[in-house]
């Protein structure tokens, strides 16, 4: 069984490995170096707070891996637990999150539903008269993408995955039957049984290749670095407003990772020649927003660094896993969640290709033909 790989990020790196644990020949192809393209832009979070019970089925599954990636992979990926909190400004929203509380307590999340005063015991800097409610898990939290790529290229490379860097996938050949025969390159044709097209925000590239419409938009989304007037500790949660759609969470040296998305348009961008840059007006925004949150934030933060990645957006903000047509397997369109939800990504994978079916979760409504159906999953817990 030989499969070929379509995608040097996190998602191809963990399906790659998969397989050849189930014993897989694997062949991977990534356009320009691994992480590139979405994986290296990403925040880090690691949560299983979901509204949707399979979102936080694909989290929870992947947090177990997550717990114990230093021991297996030999790679310290930085992973600590700040925890994440969801706030409420108004009654509706408080109501959604004490929703989302419930749902994720029934498989298996120990979320809790928080007054604001409690919220604020957690985050001593927020400006708790502004909220009315929020949700939290001790347990959720960041690790270093970049880190955890590492650890599972390198294990990938041990298990013997043959990983091509500087390589692209011009072309998918099928048989006469449509079934899956090989993929084209610029120097050669690579014979495979399978093709996993887990390219991010190129994956609707590749599916053209097999004559598959993939509805996966990328979405242009922008973190900082900021220096707060008052350094936050390490100890404060990933802290997101629901209703403002902002948020940030605690770096090193009392710094912060923020952002958020306030624009009504929201265009599809290229995923070859996009603004990786900040602007000094969404910054400014940024910390405008973020100081009406807490109290760390005022006229003498400082802004570090930023930086612009692609989220591969579906339209109801969750994942295609699925053979969409015979030999080619897609596990593509996270909406964010990619790293968080990568290890589980790559088993399922594994899984549909190696053993015929998925087993580790149910993910039976995941499929590319449910938007066509009208069937759209409901997820509130998005982070812009």
């Amino acid at each position: 069984m030989q499969v070929v790989v379509i995608g040097g990020g996190i998602i191809g790196i963990a399906s790659a490995y998969y397989l050849r644990q189930k014993g897989a020949k694997v062949i991977l192809l990534e356009k320009g170096t691994l992480g590139s393209g979405s994986t290296d832009r990403a925040n880090g979070g690691i949560r299983a707070q979901f509204s949707s019970p399979v979102s936080a089925k694909l989290s929870k599954e992947s947090i177990e891996v997550w717990e114990s990636f230093e021991d297996e992979f030999e790679t310290d990926i930085a992973y600590r637990k700040p925890g994440y909190m969801f706030l409420a400004r108004n009654e509706e929203t408080a109501a959604q999150l004490e929703e989302n509380v419930k749902r994720q307590n029934e498989v298996g999340v120990d979320s809790e539903f928080l007054e604001a005063e409690e919220a604020a015991e957690l985050c001593p800097g927020l400006n708790s008269d502004n909220y009315v409610a929020a949700s939290y898990l001790g347990t959720d939290g960041v690790a270093d993408p970049h880190l955890a790529l590492q650890g599972f290229s390198k294990a990938a490379d041990e298990a013997g995955v043959d990983i091509r860097t500087k390589t692209e996938a011009i072309d998918i050949q099928q048989d006469s039957t449509g079934q899956v025969s090989g993929v084209k390159t610029a120097d050669e044709i690579i014979e495979a049984d399978y093709v996993v097209d887990a390219a991010g925000p190129w994956a609707p590239r590749v599916a053209e290749f097999v004559g598959v419409d993939l509805p996966i938009s990328p979405k242009l989304r922008h973190l900082m670095v900021a220096q707060p007037d008052t350094a936050v500790d390490e100890t404060v949660p990933f802290t997101i407003d629901q209703d403002r759609g902002v948020h940030f969470r605690p770096e090193r040296n009392g710094a912060v990772v923020c952002g958020g998305h306030f624009d009504d348009s929201d265009p599809d961008q290229n995923p070859d020649a996009y603004s990786k840059q900040v602007t000094l007006d969404w910054s400014a925004k940024v910390i405008e927003e973020l100081s009406d949150v807490a109290g760390y934030f005022g006229p003498e933060t400082v802004v570090k660094e930023g930086w612009g990645g692609l989220y591969s957006v579906t339209p109801d903000h969750h994942p295609i896993i699925e053979e969409v047509t015979p030999g080619f397997v897609v596990a593509a369109g996270f909406s964010g969640h990619g790293f968080m939800q990568s290890p589980a990504a790559g088993q399922l994978v594994s899984e549909v290709i190696m053993d015929g079916s998925p087993s580790l979760i149910d993910i039976s409504k995941l499929t590319a033909d449910r938007f066509d159906r009208g069937v759209h999953l409901e997820e509130g817990t998005v982070i812009d």
